[in-house]
């Protein structure tokens, strides 16, 4: 369901509603502002771009999303990402990236996928949220200290190069930016400053401060990029090629997933602060609209901003109303004020992605989870993180997720037990059922847990090892939930093994689930009628009358090869 028919199902949008809401927009939109030009400025490309993607994904995620209280628009966990693009495709290559991923978003909600996406496992979200925080604040050091350029194309290289150049750092801009940095932190501690937005306060200050003694040294936004337009941008529809999409299609996967991560992640933070309950497949939608759209207007990517979005309730932001506001104030600032832009130092930005970054690594909760977490767990995360950093962000989330996967299936596969129950163990069962006992030669194993590709090996040691005595094996099936082609392969090849040794099988107390898979697989064909019994009472009866009968197989002599003098 769209945000804004949700909240107006919800009378939310009700007159009395207004005023909360605008505040909560005011506040965030003044927010945003210097948010929106320092992620767009790190990602390589104009102030003014960052300013356009909260505008536009502001809006329309407030309308199409499936969270009435999400706010969106570009954050610090695309900064790694767009800049590599930036880097190697230029500005084309990351709009064409961007409306590549809001089409994988779109189809990720109509696929239903939101629900999938939210299992990607907390070690590796934490392991490259902390790695980007680490990447950002090591690509701020050159606007936080008026370093000269450096080359370099990988994390190292480009650490080493500026710990080469540290020496020449300009003491105005460094004086700037710890004031500005100082700012941002202590500011919400002032009683009478804890509702002003910190980065505002010091964007303000160190601005007027720039203005006033006009530092040569120190750059601004106007002397690097000039003044920000006044006014709202056209319509520009970048050049779409075959080989362009063939070579973007890694990084728009990246972005969407990314995407896709946070503004979920958002929006479940939202949930808890609010009480809401979101829709993920409709905010993957939303999402994915307003990545398409926002690159056609000069934006960039956008997902869900978890700072802004939770600024936006404690402010008593409620419905989509906010959200709106939030875009029309940053049009408003866009208009009349853009001119005034001109005198922000960098510097100023640079400290406030250092709040960021260190916001983003959450260091007590990576150190908490180092400290308490399973080792395991603790593999991943250090992988993810170190990979992130030194490699490359599409690599860390794509190795971390299958590490992970890995280790679940290796947790599930020792999950399942094929466990031998003797008469004793039987005792009480047999009495219940009315029998007397078992025959000569039978065995009676239990299978428990989901008999799937990753547990076959156990299955196959424990029975494929039976000893020459057998000549009926019952396997007991009533805990195992689901079984898979590789798990229904696993018991065909055994079911062979002991019929070609003479052996008989006969399965119990399978689900229906499981029944249908082994007959639709022709497995129940394969090994005969009477391979099924509803209950162990019933396949030893079955034992029973074929002993009666005669017609039991009888145990080949040796399990080992055929007698020569036949």
């Amino acid at each position: 369901m769209l945000a804004i028919v949700e909240a107006y199902r919800a009378g939310l949008l009700a007159r009395r509603h207004w005023m909360p809401n605008i505040v909560a927009g005011l506040i965030v939109g003044v927010v945003a502002l210097p948010l929106a030009m320092a992620f767009a400025i790190a990602s390589g490309v104009k102030p003014e771009q960052g300013i356009y993607t909260a505008i536009i994904a502001g809006i329309i995620v407030s309308l199409m999303g499936g969270s009435r209280i999400q706010i969106a628009g570009p954050t610090g966990a695309f900064i790694v990402i767009l800049a590599g693009i930036v880097a190697e495709h230029g500005v084309i290559g990351l709009q064409i990236a961007t409306i590549m991923a809001g089409v994988i978003l779109l189809l990720f909600g109509l696929a239903r996928m939101g629900a999938v996406i939210k299992f990607i496992p907390a070690p590796v979200i934490v392991g490259f949220t902390a790695g980007i925080g680490v990447v950002i604040w090591v690509g701020q050091w050159k606007d936080f200290f008026g370093l000269p350029a450096v080359e370099g194309h990988h994390f190292h290289e480009k650490l080493w190069a500026l710990l080469r150049v540290f020496p020449q750092l300009d003491p105005a801009t460094t004086g700037l930016a710890v004031l500005a940095l100082l700012i941002v932190i202590f500011t919400p501690r002032v009683k009478a400053l804890a509702r002003v937005p910190g980065p505002l306060v010091a964007l303000i200050v160190v601005t007027l401060i720039q203005a006033i003694f006009n530092f040569e040294t120190v750059a601004t936004i106007g002397s690097t990029y000039g003044e920000i337009p006044r006014g709202l941008p056209s319509l520009d529809i970048p050049e779409i090629t075959v080989n362009r999409l063939l070579s973007l299609i890694g990084p728009a996967f990246a972005i969407a997933m990314l995407g896709a991560i946070e503004s979920l992640l958002s929006a479940v933070v939202a949930d808890r602060m609010a009480g809401t309950r979101h829709h993920s497949n409709q905010e993957l939608v939303g999402q994915g609209v307003a990545n398409i759209v926002a690159p056609l207007f000069g934006g960039i990517a956008a997902t869900g901003a978890i700072a802004r979005t939770a600024t936006n309730i404690r402010n008593g932001g409620n419905s989509p109303l906010a959200g709106i506001v939030h875009a029309l104030c940053l049009v408003f600032i866009l208009l009349f004020l853009a001119p005034l832009a001109a005198n922000i130092p960098l510097a100023t930005l640079a400290a406030i992605l250092f709040v960021v970054a260190w916001n983003m690594s959450d260091v007590r909760h990576v150190v908490k989870l180092l400290k308490g977490a399973p080792r395991s767990d603790v593999i991943v995360l250090l992988v993810t993180f170190l990979l992130t950093v030194f490699i490359d962000l599409v690599v860390a989330v794509n190795i971390g997720v299958v590490l992970a996967m890995l280790h679940f299936l290796r947790r599930m596969a020792e999950s399942v037990v094929v466990r031998p129950q003797s008469e004793t163990q039987l005792q009480r069962e047999l009495v219940l059922e009315e029998h007397g006992g078992f025959p000569e030669g039978v065995k009676v194993y239990a299978v428990e847990g989901p008999f799937f590709f990753a547990a076959v090996d156990s299955f196959n040691e424990v029975l494929t090892g039976a000893d020459s005595t057998l000549r009926v094996l019952i396997l007991r099936l009533a805990h195992v939930p689901f079984v898979d082609a590789t798990g229904l392969q696993a018991l065909e090849d055994v079911v062979t093994q002991l019929k070609a040794r003479g052996v008989r099988v006969i399965f119990t107390e399978t689900n229906e689930r499981v029944r249908r898979k082994m007959q639709r697989m022709g497995l129940l064909s394969r090994i005969g009628e009477g391979s099924l019994a509803r209950s162990l009472g019933e396949a030893l009866a079955q034992i029973h009358a074929a002993d009666t009968r005669g017609d039991h197989p009888q145990p080949a002599r040796a399990a080992s090869a055929p007698d020569p003098a036949e």
